[in-house]
């Protein structure tokens, strides 16, 4: 497993300043500053020679925006698209975090949970910001107060309970899923290579032979017709999973602020 936490391809050295050494940043840093350069790259690129009628990587960057501006419109409203910049952010950058670790020597930053823990700490910060803003402090702190005045005993620690398991979920069901897909991923890579069921095929026995070597094909097809299929299916369903709970959560802050 050490292999999969300090991948051999890129690692920062450390840094001399000041008389001092300083150890270069963990893995998951690094690869998280990648995946802002290539977003911000892309962002450049797209940008670059705007036109009326988009065309190539621009229309592809219109239409993934154009989608997270109509999934706003049905969850929080025409209001909604004041929180575009965020949920696109997001979105996109867990996209690209899940999709670095289906590249051979690259990691995930998402399956790590300080990444995730960061990111679903953003979304609840924010959305308890917006709710503060639109109703004021004491009006927003009102509704973990339940209906009546009475009820406020028993509804305050619920409400409490709830609202600090949500950034609780978004970081663990996303570092969760990526972390055990990728191990799941590099198990089937240890078995068909030099030390799995390749190595015995080589190892010119008739055993190896015989069984080693369809083994190793038949598990080559199902990492590459399946898992990694799957892997790509579950990058893309995590990350709009995290930006439609996003929105969930800034819309009842938001309804909420109506219903006051």
């Amino acid at each position: 497993m050490g292999a999969l936490e300090h991948p051999p391809i890129f690692r920062l050295p450390a840094i001399h300043a000041f008389g001092r050494v300083f150890g270069p940043p963990p893995d998951h840093v690094t690869y998280t500053w990648i995946a802002m350069v290539i977003l911000v790259g892309v962002a450049l690129v797209a940008s670059r020679r705007l036109e009326l009628v988009p065309r190539g990587l621009q229309n592809l960057i219109e239409v993934v925006l154009e989608q997270f501006g109509t999934m706003l419109d049905d969850v929080i409203g025409h209001d909604g698209r004041k929180y575009l910049p965020l949920i696109a952010t997001l979105g996109l950058f867990i996209l690209v975090s899940n999709l670095m670790g289906l590249i051979p020597g690259l990691i995930a930053p998402t399956a790590n949970l300080n990444t995730t823990a960061a990111c679903a700490l953003i979304v609840f910060f924010t959305y308890h910001a917006i709710g503060i803003r639109k109703q004021g402090l004491v009006a927003y702190a009102k509704h973990f107060m339940g209906p009546v005045v009475w009820l406020a005993p028993l509804m305050v620690p619920i409400e409490l309970v709830s609202h600090f398991a949500r950034p609780l979920s978004l970081s663990l069901r996303l570092f969760g899923n990526m972390t055990g897909g990728h191990i799941l991923l590099a198990v089937f890579v240890f078995l068909m290579g030099f030390d799995g069921m390749l190595g015995w095929a080589l190892s010119g026995s008739v055993g190896g032979i015989v069984l080693g070597v369809p083994t190793a094909l038949v598990m080559l097809l199902f990492t590459v017709g399946f898992l990694y299929p799957l892997k790509i299916l579950v990058a893309f369903l995590q990350s709009f999973i995290f930006a439609m709970l996003s929105m969930l959560y800034i819309a009842g802050a938001l309804e909420e602020a109506e219903h006051h």
